[in-house]
Formats: C-alpha cells, structure tokens, sequence
C-alpha cells in the first residue's frame, strides 16, 4: 500500500489558476515545491512617432534585464532574484513573485528596429520603438512611346 499525500487546497488552486490567473496566483519562495511563474504586466502605447512598451519589474535590477528583437517579435527577459533574509529578522509572509521572467510582443512593420532603446528607472522598463519615416514618394516622368 502506498501513502498519498494529502493536500486540500491542491484543487481548488489548480481550480482557480485555470480560470483566472489573478486569483489562482499563489507565491511561493524559492526551494518550496513548484516555482510559481510570474509575467510582469506590460502596457504598450503609441504615438505619431513611436511605440513604447512599459513593463513593470519591481526589484530587478536593470543587469538581470535582457532586450532582444528576432523575426519580428520583441521580447523582454530576465529574472527576479530572491534576496536571503537577515538572521534577526523573521519573514510572516511572501507575496512577491521571483525566478525567471520572458514577454514577447510582435513588432509592427513600420518600426525602426536599428533605433530601438529601452531604459530602466523605478522599477519600470521602457522600450521605446521609433517608428520610421514614410518615404515620400519620388516623383517621376514617364515617358510615352
């Protein structure tokens, strides 16, 4: 006979994270059980000149932070580092998620991808894309035969 554990809130979380990713989140520390993922939100806006993608990373620091742009598709990756806790203090609860992170988005056609920056301050990354500039038209003279 084989021992199965016994785990009441097991279902019911799973029964959550399948319908909403908000309220079926549950953070764990690093080393306790599964890893939760965590996805930064991500806000995208533009204007006549550009695009920006706002993503938000509290407590990650701009070096654990990579950009990169292939085939079409933006996307922002790094990873949240759990900070170990001093031995005269006692953590009660841990909500903030940790570990590896990775969105992509895809990038509009009209983007000038060589002009592409980003900069991270306050725990906001922003990726601005610059669109480019419409060529005009060229003008010319066909001549009739």
């Amino acid at each position: 006979m084989s021992l199965i554990r016994f785990e009441p809130f097991k279902d019911l979380e799973d029964l959550f994270s399948r319908y909403s990713p908000v309220v079926g989140r549950v953070a764990r520390l690093p080393g306790e059980g599964e890893a939760a993922q965590w996805r930064p939100a991500a806000n995208i806006s533009e204007t006549d000149r550009e695009f920006l993608i706002k993503a938000e990373l509290p407590e990650v620091r701009k070096e654990d932070v990579k950009v990169t742009i292939e085939d079409g598709v933006i996307t922002i990756a790094g990873e949240r580092r759990y900070e170990k806790e001093h031995k005269d203090e006692k953590t009660h609860r841990v909500e903030s998620f940790y570990g590896q992170f990775s969105r992509s988005f895809s990038v509009p056609d009209n983007v000038d991808v060589e002009a592409i920056r980003a900069e991270a301050k306050d725990g906001i990354l922003k990726v601005r894309l610059p669109k480019k500039t419409p060529d005009r038209p060229k003008s010319m003279q066909v001549e009739v035969s």
